[in-house]
């Protein structure tokens, strides 16, 4: 595992952000303490994979998000409230959609699918995922430091705690996801 981090570490970091989001970030973080990763380093890479991923669905939902979504029924049931929520909260989405665990696909993809110009999706993107970047690698670093200062556990029980991170990670954002769509139900 310490060959892995050592040679692919910030390279899984910013793949696991693209894909995932808050599970890499904060195992990486947590791991900071350790010398498997740097505070800053772990910041920049978790950014510039959700940066990517976000890019890549407001790009689809600028150039053909309404056939995009069209084509996927499912995904076409979620981007309707989600959408009518976003015409009245467009500021307030576009910095803390990052946090809302489920939505980052959704999000990017109605974005880029409204007037907000490539330009001031940038500049959003860029304050939103700094922000959230820092926070989430904050919280990982404060957690693993605890579990280091506290405890040897971390070191015997690695794997099981990067499980726990990431059924913690889902589970949370199963319970956002639900009560952002039931909130988003009720104002329609």
């Amino acid at each position: 595992m310490e060959d892995f981090l050592d040679h692919y570490g910030y390279i899984a970091l910013t793949i696991g952000t693209f894909l995932e989001g808050e599970t890499a970030i904060l195992v990486a973080s947590s791991l900071i303490h350790k010398g498997f990763f740097e505070g800053p380093y772990t910041v920049f890479f978790g950014f510039a994979g959700s940066f990517i991923s976000d890019w890549l669905y407001y790009m689809i939902g600028r150039l053909n998000g309404k056939y995009f979504v069209e084509k996927r029924p499912k995904l076409k049931v979620k981007v309707a409230p989600v959408q009518r929520f976003f015409q009245h909260h467009k500021l307030q989405i576009l910095i803390s959609y990052r946090f809302l665990y489920g939505f980052r696909v959704i999000i990017p993809l109605i974005v880029g699918m409204s007037s907000i110009k490539p330009i001031q999706y940038l500049i959003y993107s860029i304050i939103s995922g700094l922000i959230w970047a820092t926070t989430i690698s904050t919280v990982g670093y404060a957690v693993g430091r605890f579990l280091n200062v506290k405890t040897s556990v971390f070191e015997k029980n690695i794997v099981f705690i990067v499980i726990g991170f990431a059924i913690f990670g889902m589970l949370m954002g199963y319970i956002v996801k639900r009560l952002a769509f039931k909130k988003m139900s009720a104002e329609d």
